[in-house]
């Protein structure tokens, strides 16, 4: 296979958390990446299995793979939920409205409002000019970190399927044609944003030779504090990948 999207584990129900996932799809990844290893060495990957961060990197040490053949998809469903806020807010069209969102796929994200704009002018720029306020931005990035949980209520016997597997086509086409698309996802960095052997959130570009650059943004100290936190809710779930399955350790 030249693309792998691994959707395997058990889904979200009403009440339960991404983290709560981590037993039970740790035992999957173990079981795919050891697939892949087997069977499938050059192939790209694509995780989508929650939780996301954790996943992804125990995918990528059970199989083997090159850091950058294996990514997890969650920036980007991630982002277009907020961008798609953000259209609801300014009564535009979601085409002319780019976001970006940083960090752990969980309640920690970090929408990153500075570099968010609609048709080029910046959020806070607009919100200056009185098209929002501070307050329903605020509000927006709220339920943008909840979206997830949002979609497992009103599903009720299930999590969102049909963003994160849009999502997940658009990293698939990025890499199968050699776009240079660059993507919000969750990728290895070694050092970028002070973080260092850690799958987390990050604008990365995606070509013929996988996740070929991560594109490393000036963050103001707000969003600097938030991504640390949110690295560190990744790092909380790695230390309990590693007590499940000493071999990660």
């Amino acid at each position: 296979a030249d693309v792998i999207i691994v959707t395997a584990g058990v889904a979200r129900k009403p009440g339960m958390s991404r983290d709560d996932l981590l037993g039970i799809n740790l035992k999957v990844m173990k079981a795919v990446g050891e697939g892949i290893k087997t069977h499938a060495p050059n192939a790209f990957v694509i995780c989508i299995t929650n939780p996301l961060d954790a996943m992804v990197w125990a995918l990528r040490e059970f199989s083997g793979l090159p850091h950058h053949m294996v990514v997890g998809m969650a920036g980007v469903l991630d982002s277009s939920r907020f961008s798609h806020f953000l259209a609801e807010e300014f009564q535009v069209s979601v085409k002319d409205v780019t976001s970006f969102v940083l960090g752990g796929h969980g309640d920690t994200m970090v929408p990153v409002i500075s570099y968010s704009t609609v048709s080029g002018i910046p959020i806070p720029d607009l919100i200056k000019m009185g098209r929002s306020t501070q307050e329903k931005i605020d509000a927006i990035v709220a339920r943008t970190r909840s979206g997830g949980g949002e979609i497992v209520a009103l599903l009720k016997t299930g999590s969102a399927y049909y963003a994160p597997a849009t999502s997940g086509i658009a990293m698939a086409e990025a890499y199968l044609y050699d776009q240079k698309r660059v993507l919000p996802a969750a990728a290895h960095v070694s050092g970028q944003y002070g973080v260092d052997n850690l799958y987390v959130g990050v604008p990365v570009v995606i070509g013929a030779g996988g996740v070929e650059q991560i594109v490393e943004i000036a963050l103001d100290d707000e969003a600097k504090a938030n991504l640390t936190v949110s690295v560190d809710a990744v790092k909380e779930l790695l230390v309990a990948c590693k007590a499940i399955d000493g071999s990660l350790a």
